[in-house]
């Protein structure tokens, strides 16, 4: 592993943060594809290892894989930096589609090149899983394990840390191959790990206190509900969607149903980790109740609720991977939990897919199957045609991926705007 200048460090982080369309299967994708295949900062084994340990904490874990990255690379500062390059540029173009939406509605013109960005990710995905696959499945039971957690999830529908558990288990009880793994050292650590908790817990939730103390009733609740989604979401943030939902609009009444489901689509869009959703609907709802003071200080809440626990999470628990990894039963452990991850990807990207191309799903239920299936009648031909087109496009442009993004937009646009366009 090579140890990148700090303006290198920027310059690739700040990419990755632009390119981050399509949800985590997609910005791991982008993640391998940039330091990884692109530049020797890490190793394969290092990456995955990265991504099966951010697997099992809560949280955005695409968010999380940027900050470990940079963590192995610079430390502390490093993590930082990496964390908060993948998540800003998101935030910046959330914050612009909050105040174009409250003064214009749903933007078509915007969906319509997003629609087009969306069929790009699509080929983006099944790119980096097959080659994902080909260095994480080595052994049939590797292979298994990845059919186990494809299953699991899309199929039955069953709990996200219950799977790997079970994958973890199965690794503690596989005898390893070829001994003990190698530890990697990562870099030194200032203070305990205790230090280290003590100083970003507090930094994510002192300011929620002071919120509370100080009356300011909407941002601590903002504040404290953002919160305990960071410390629940497990699986990514599909797996909270629903519950977000049904809270922020039955519980507290900050938007109504229309605005939520306008919040989803457009968070899903925009560069960056899905759980920016929080940051839309905190945004949506301070310029509703009080205007641009509200509006910028609700986004800047919902933000610090939503990614602090990330680092704390990192930031604690980083300097033990490498350790877990070297020893032998540990290590087979993550090893499992590595080939289930690329299961739990193939089956972000399954949905991912079915999510483009259909407007609406159903769950098929029959015994203890839970397949989300969708409804025909809700195919969008325009979506379908830029999911035919998309690998055309990666074909021309050759690996460019950002040029490949620019062009189906521009195709999203085109055929929305063609006056016999598909319907």
């Amino acid at each position: 592993m090579s140890h990148p200048s700090w303006t290198e460090m920027f310059h690739v982080f700040g990419r990755i943060g632009v390119l981050s369309f399509g949800g985590p299967a997609a910005q791991i994708a982008v993640m391998h594809k940039e330091l990884v295949e692109d530049r020797p900062w890490l190793s394969e084994e290092s990456f995955l290892r990265g991504l099966s340990f951010c697997m099992l904490l809560p949280g955005p874990e695409a968010m999380q894989l940027a900050t470990y990255t940079g963590w192995r690379m610079r430390g502390t500062a490093g993590g930082l930096l990496a964390g908060l390059l993948f998540v800003l540029p998101g935030a910046a173009v959330i914050a612009g589609l909050v105040w174009l939406y409250a003064q214009y509605g749903t933007l078509p013109a915007v969906q319509s090149a997003f629609l087009g960005v969306k069929a790009a990710v699509v080929v983006i995905i099944l790119q980096a899983l097959r080659r994902l696959a080909g260095k994480a499945l080595n052994h049939p039971l590797d292979w298994a394990l990845a059919g186990f957690g494809f299953a699991a999830l899309f199929l039955f529908n069953l709990p996200f840390p219950l799977v790997v558990l079970a994958a973890a288990c199965t690794g503690l009880m596989r005898k390893a191959r070829g001994g003990a793994g190698t530890a990697h050292n990562p870099p030194a650590s200032n203070g305990s790990t205790l230090g280290t908790i003590a100083v970003w817990g507090g930094l994510w939730l002192l300011p929620l206190v002071l919120l509370s103390l100080t009356g300011a009733g909407f941002l601590a609740d903002i504040g404290w509900f953002f919160s305990k989604l960071a410390v629940v979401t497990f699986g990514g943030a599909y797996a909270v969607l629903a519950y977000v939902s049904q809270t922020v609009v039955s519980q507290f009444g900050w938007i109504n149903a229309g605005q939520m489901i306008d919040a989803l689509g457009l968070a899903e869009a925009t560069p960056g980790p899905l759980i920016l959703v929080t940051q839309f609907v905190a945004m949506l709802s301070g310029l509703l109740k009080g205007g641009t003071g509200l509006f910028l200080a609700a986004g800047a809440v919902a933000l610090w609720a939503t990614f602090m626990p990330c680092f704390l999470w990192i930031f604690a628990a980083a300097p033990y991977v490498e350790r877990i990894a070297a020893h032998p039963r540990l290590g087979m452990a993550l090893k499992a939990v590595t080939a289930t991850v690329a299961g739990v990807i193939l089956n972000l990207s399954a949905w991912f897919l079915i999510h483009v191309v259909f407007a609406e799903t159903r769950v098929f239920e029959a015994g203890i199957l839970q397949v989300p299936v969708p409804v025909w009648d809700s195919l969008n031909p325009t979506a379908a045609l830029l999911v035919l087109l998309a690998p055309v496009a990666a074909w021309l442009v050759r690996g460019k991926m950002l040029l490949l993004l620019a062009l189906m937009a521009a195709a999203g646009l085109a055929i929305a705007e063609f006056p016999f366009a598909i319907s």
